[in-house]
C-alpha cells in the first residue's frame, strides 16, 4: 500500500537508523554506519536528510528524576467545567511552565487534561493539584493516580510493506 501524502518515505536504512539513535542519541557516527551497513559519509548524509526532512525533530536526554530530588511520580486527571472549554488553551500553556510537569496530554473524552507529574514527595504532589488545579474555577475535577513505575518504550517504528 503506498504512503499517504503526509506520511514522509523512509525506507529500511531510514528506518534502522532511527531505531539505532532511538536506542542512543550519542552513537558515534562510525558505529551507526557500521550497524546499519552504510560508509560513516553515507550515514552522516542519511541522518542529515532525516534531520532537514523534520523525521528527526530533536536529540534528547534521559535524566533519572531522582537524582533531581524527584521520588514520586503521579498522573492526575483533570476535567473543566463545560462553560470553561475555551480556557484550554490557556490552561495548557500555563501548566507546561511548571518544572513539575513532565508531560501534559490534551484528550478526547471524559477528561479534558492527563498530567505527568514528577515531584519530591507525598505533600509536593498535593500541594500542586491543590495550588495549580483545584483552586482554578475552570477546573471541575481532578483525580490524581501515584505511579508506582514507570517504563518509558522507545518510540514505535512500524515497518510499513
Amino acid at each position: 500500500m503506498p504512503a499517504a501524502d503526509h506520511e514522509p518515505m523512509l525506507d529500511l536504512t531510514d528506518r534502522r537508523i532511527l531505531e539505532e539513535l532511538n536506542s542512543n542519541a550519542r552513537i558515534p557516527n562510525a558505529e551507526l554506519a557500521r550497524k546499519v551497513g552504510l560508509s560513516p559519509s553515507a550515514c552522516s548524509a542519511r541522518v542529515r536528510a532525516l534531520k532537514d526532512r523534520g523525521i528527526i525533530s530533536r536529540f534528547t536526554l534521559d535524566v533519572d528524576p531522582r537524582v533531581l530530588g524527584y521520588h514520586l511520580q503521579a498522573l492526575v486527571s483533570v476535567r473543566l467545567r463545560p462553560g470553561a472549554r475555551h480556557l484550554m488553551e490557556q490552561m495548557s500553556e500555563e501548566l507546561r511552565e511548571h518544572p513539575e510537569v513532565t508531560q501534559l496530554f490534551i484528550l478526547g473524552g471524559t477528561e479534558d487534561f492527563l498530567i505527568h507529574v514528577q515531584v519530591r514527595d507525598a505533600e509536593h504532589v498535593r500541594t500542586f493539584v491543590i495550588e495549580r488545579l483545584s483552586s482554578n474555577p475552570a477546573v471541575a475535577l481532578t483525580e490524581t493516580n501515584l505511579v508506582f513505575e514507570h517504563h518509558t518504550a522507545r518510540a514505535g517504528l512500524p515497518f510499513m510493506d
